[in-house]
């Protein structure tokens, strides 16, 4: 079937007649046209200008503050993932500026589009060391400190620079991959005033992603009608481009089962016939078999991660080849990066799926699929992984394991309830155990997996929906690193129930030396007479103003959960989990490639078996 043109005429319209603006107002107007409706961060002597000017726009534009710089990104992060809409995260010059990084590293691995507003030093005194300047090899040196971590970066030194640099920051933000941009701006440029016109976002963007050439979508066609097992493999790009509806159309369409990656949970309702669950190193058996044995895999928006190819090892999650790969991506440098492709489409992930569905045309019966072979192996292969599930999440045992945790924390829940999760074991049980409905709904802090992401980044989802319950589940470490921002939810009144899941230490990080190394070190929480040591975090929650309970039975954990949900404003719920590491974690069901030192001569053995089996070019 030929593909159909589907490109809708743009409106025109003008950029406004010019207006008087300081450089804080050029900026703050700007989001306003854009319809951002947060500016979030930490006020300082770098940013007062554009502090004092969003008073004048709080009717537009609220002004929301939090504890730490880190935060304020990852809140924006958040909000961006549920939303889809970026808003501006601003700071001080100096500390300020830099304390977020971390923040911006995981939104650009993640692919999540943040604005973010440094203070920089005025122009005219650049280089004179001027207070929390670097300037030792080059004046106003503190952005190059975000050059690895931004789509673009940009330092305008005049007034009138910038409506042509915001609308062009903005496209960079938001176009093809998406990724967060920054924007130093000086002191006296915020100042100061000049005659501009702010540009209107129709005559300056794209409202529509690239479509793949239409000779490689009928060869991708071609290749999926021949196929025998096929497997669509959803990433973080199809959540990104709106594109489920449009996947699951395909899956039917072939018969073919979706495997997830951590970004991409929540692009299929996993409680459908063919949803095969994720994949990777703590995924599923079932998601990593069927990606395993597939003839052709179509893959959207999939970056072939190590932890979501099992680090290449043939077999255990792909085998490319003998495997054919059609591989869509919006950004060209991913296609064919870890593997070789069989097609190439260069593309947005909804407009490719569109194409192949109309390349394609429709099947015979909607419901065919159900009466094949293949169909039946996909829900043995299900049901398998579902029993190995139930042996920890069933469990009874005292103290609870972190899946039964888990399990009980998402019955307390609605199906439409958005989950955050950080990085430690939360987040690889909450990708294994937690059953997504619809996508926006399961956010993590992913390829560059921060600490600290998921009590700053639950506010931000709360934020963009309101009128859903927000779970933010945390181990102990990952909250205590941005615990402060119980301060920020109190103040904002926002109903997210943090859950917190106690096992006294960096336990993730022991389970992977006592695996790796056969030892472990520096990874309890211990007292110095030895005891394992865990503050009262009820007793935190309540300090701070939450409604905040402690649970250590595994059948009070539903309870407990659904009152802080319905307290009417923030809550805490922290669970004692075991710390036995052989029921602590998540299942361990793919490969994960870490490089093991002579001395442990049986584990390095393993690791170099295991390494002369990846398919890396």
């Amino acid at each position: 079937m030929a593909i159909q043109d589907r490109a809708s005429p743009a409106s025109v319209q003008v950029d406004d007649a010019p207006r008087r603006l300081s450089g804080a107002q050029i900026v703050i107007e700007y989001l306003v046209r854009q319809g951002v409706p947060y500016a979030v961060g930490i006020p300082g002597h770098g940013s007062w200008v554009l502090t004092d000017a969003l008073l004048d726009r709080a009717d537009a534009i609220r002004t929301i503050q939090v504890m730490h710089e880190q935060s304020a990104v990852h809140l924006a992060d958040g909000f961006y993932r549920v939303s889809g809409m970026p808003l501006l995260a601003f700071t001080s010059i100096g500390p300020g500026a830099t304390n977020t990084v971390i923040g911006m590293a995981t939104a650009y691995v993640d692919s999540t589009a943040v604005m973010l507003m440094t203070g920089s030093a005025h122009t005219y005194l650049r280089g004179h060391a001027l207070l929390q300047e670097v300037e030792r090899r080059h004046i106003a040196d503190n952005a190059r400190i975000f050059e690895p971590v931004v789509k673009e970066w940009w330092n305008p030194t005049r007034v009138d620079e910038l409506p042509f640099v915001l609308h062009r920051a903005w496209n960079q933000m938001r176009s093809g991959r998406p990724g967060p941009v920054l924007l130093d701006l000086p002191m006296d440029v915020q100042a100061e005033s000049a005659d501009v016109r702010i540009p209107i976002p129709d005559q300056r963007e794209a409202r529509s992603g690239p479509r793949p050439a239409a000779d490689e979508v009928e060869r991708a066609a071609a290749l999926l009608r021949g196929a025998e097992r096929p497997v669509l493999v959803a990433g973080g790009g199809v959540v990104t481009a709106n594109a489920s509806a449009e996947l699951m159309a395909l899956a039917e369409r072939l018969g073919a089962p979706v495997v997830t990656t951590w970004m991409g949970k929540g692009a299929i309702d996993e409680t459908h016939e063919l949803a095969a669950q994720t994949i990777g190193d703590t995924a599923s058996t079932c998601g990593n078999a069927l990606a395993a044995t597939a003839d052709v895999i179509l893959s959207v928006g999939c970056r072939f991660t190590d932890w979501s190819a099992s680090s290449y090892r043939r077999g255990v999650t792909f085998a490319i080849p003998p495997t054919n790969l059609i591989q869509v991506d919006v950004d060209a440098r991913e296609i064919g990066k870890n593997y070789p492709v069989s097609v190439p489409l260069l593309g947005d992930a909804r407009e490719a799926l569109k194409d192949l569905l109309d390349a394609l045309g429709p099947g015979a019966d909607g419901s065919a699929y159900r009466q094949t072979s293949y169909f039946e192996e996909i829900q043995r292969q299900k049901q398998s992984w579902f029993q190995q599930v139930e042996i920890l999440s069933g469990s009874e045992a005292t103290p609870m394991t972190m899946a039964r945790a888990v399990r009980e924390v998402q019955l307390a829940t609605h199906p439409d309830a958005i989950v955050v999760t950080g990085a430690g074991l939360p987040q690889g049980m909450v990708k294994q155990r937690w059953v997504s409905r619809m996508p926006r709904t399961h956010i993590t802090s992913g390829g560059f997996s921060s600490m600290g992401f998921t009590l700053p980044a639950s506010i931000g989802a709360q934020l963009a929906a309101p009128d859903q319950q927000v779970v933010a589940v945390c181990g102990d470490g990952d909250f205590l690193q941005t615990m402060q921002e119980l301060a920020s939810l109190v103040m904002l009144g926002v109903p997210v129930c943090v859950v917190i899941l106690d096992n006294s230490g960096w336990i993730s990080i022991k389970g992977g030396q006592q695996a790796f190394f056969g030892r472990t070190n520096a990874t309890d929480f211990h007292r110095p007479d030895g005891s394992v040591y865990s503050p009262d975090y009820a007793a935190v929650g309540r300090a701070f103003g939450l409604h905040a309970e402690q649970v250590s039975d595994p059948r009070a954990v539903r309870d407990a959960v659904a009152r802080g949900l319905a307290a009417g404003g923030p809550s805490l719920v922290a669970i004692t989990v075991d710390r036995d590491l052989a029921v602590a974690g998540p299942d361990k069901t793919g490969w994960w490639d870490v490089p093991i030192p002579e001395y442990h001569p049986e584990q390095r053995a393993a690791q170099i078996e295991g390494r002369a089996e990846e398919q890396t070019s």
